[in-house]
């Protein structure tokens, strides 16, 4: 089983942003991170876990670590609605980030994802973690 933790960070919303992950291999530990200027951090979250997903073997068991609402939810039950139709929301409005959505949907697609929520900032060190490395990258944009 891979555990992979991830976190984005904005330091305006919209702004200079970061994102980051850690991936639990085997014993392993993989930390990535990049950042982004004009961006939100919506799309910093979304970016984390397209880009944790990219780096590990095809058809893997995965325990994916979030602390965005906006990411679990809408990766377990939004998107389902939004693909049927065509990508507008319950409100038809066209959904928000919808590159980073299918993009995200596309990889998600070749693993075993169990999708966590965790509490921001309740101690959990990989969280933490995660959460300050995305903070130290959005800093570098």
């Amino acid at each position: 089983m891979i555990k992979i933790y991830t976190d984005g960070s904005c330091l305006k919303n919209p702004g200079n942003g970061g994102w980051a992950a850690i991936i639990f291999v085997n014993n392993e530990k993989i930390i990535i991170s990049g950042n982004k200027k004009n961006t939100t951090n919506n799309q910093m979250e979304l970016i984390a876990a397209i880009e944790a997903l990219k780096k590990i073997p095809k058809g893997q068991e995965v325990q994916i670590y979030t602390d965005s609402k906006y990411v679990k939810i809408g990766i377990t039950e939004w998107i389902k609605k939004w693909s049927q139709n065509n990508w507008k929301t319950s409100s038809k409005k066209k959904v928000k980030n919808i590159s980073l959505w299918k993009k995200l949907n596309e990889i998600s697609k070749i693993h075993n994802i169990e999708w966590c929520w965790i509490k921001a900032h309740a101690g959990d060190p990989f969280n933490e973690e995660v959460d300050k490395l995305a903070k130290n990258a959005a800093s570098l944009s």
